[in-house]
């Protein structure tokens, strides 16, 4: 359960009626957009309670929420909430949320993109700027694979920039297979199989901007025994 001090509030306006919950805002980015199957409800809420005025701790009538949502469960009313209402932010949480966003997408498309004319990737210093000079808008709300997207469209009209993707085959020793669930959590594993010795053979599609942090990593985790070869 999120701490109150950390938590916004989300709101759904049905009539003259309000209904409010008190989230945690990480959460509610998932469950917007649309990657929050499964998530604990009870991870989500700072209080379980819907509200009709969080700030001043008024809560609902049960009789009003049956009038509106058909049930008083206060986690199926409260994600109804979430994926209907709006969430409500201080100027001060807006900021810091945008702000980390900006963050995390500058950093993502430096590491999966590249200058077609160079061939290399580019610095997130230079991300950074092509983003104000393109006047890009960060939504705290969406996921930041989607701010990502709508980003690289809008900075293609002031750098030259290229998503391209690698093709790479590894195979790992016997001796360091142990460590294989991490490569296949980090990285996109096309195909895989286990050969007669114990080793593992992969193809892996990585962003070019990310082939040697990969590369790194493979040597990390096998001592530099790892065998690569770039397919595409």
């Amino acid at each position: 359960m999120v701490s109150l001090d950390k938590a916004v509030i989300a709101r759904y306006k049905h009539g003259k009626k309000l209904f409010e919950v008190l989230v945690d805002p990480e959460k509610v980015d998932l469950i917007k957009s649309g990657s929050g199957e499964g998530v604990d409800m009870g991870e989500v809420l700072a209080v379980d309670a819907i509200f009709e005025d969080a700030s001043k701790g008024n809560k609902a009538t049960e009789s009003d929420l049956m009038k509106v949502f058909s049930t008083t469960d206060v986690r199926e009313i409260a994600m109804r909430i979430i994926k209907e209402g709006e969430v409500q932010l201080t100027t001060e949480q807006r900021r810091r949320r945008v702000e980390d966003k900006r963050r995390q997408v500058i950093n993502q498309i430096a590491r999966i993109s590249i200058n077609p004319q160079t061939g290399t990737p580019h610095p997130p210093s230079r991300i950074e700027i092509a983003m104000r000079e393109a006047k890009v808008h960060i939504d705290p709300f969406k996921s930041v694979d989607e701010l990502v997207n709508e980003t690289v469209k809008s900075i293609r009209a002031v750098i030259p920039i290229k998503i391209e993707e690698n093709e790479i085959a590894v195979k790992i020793p016997p001796a360091y297979t142990g460590r294989v669930h991490e490569l296949k959590k980090k990285y996109h594993v096309l195909k895989e199989e286990w050969q007669g010795d114990g080793s593992f053979i992969a193809l892996l599609r990585v962003p070019a901007g990310m082939k040697d942090e990969l590369l790194s990593f493979l040597s990390a985790i096998t001592r530099g025994e790892v065998e690569t070869r770039i397919v595409k």
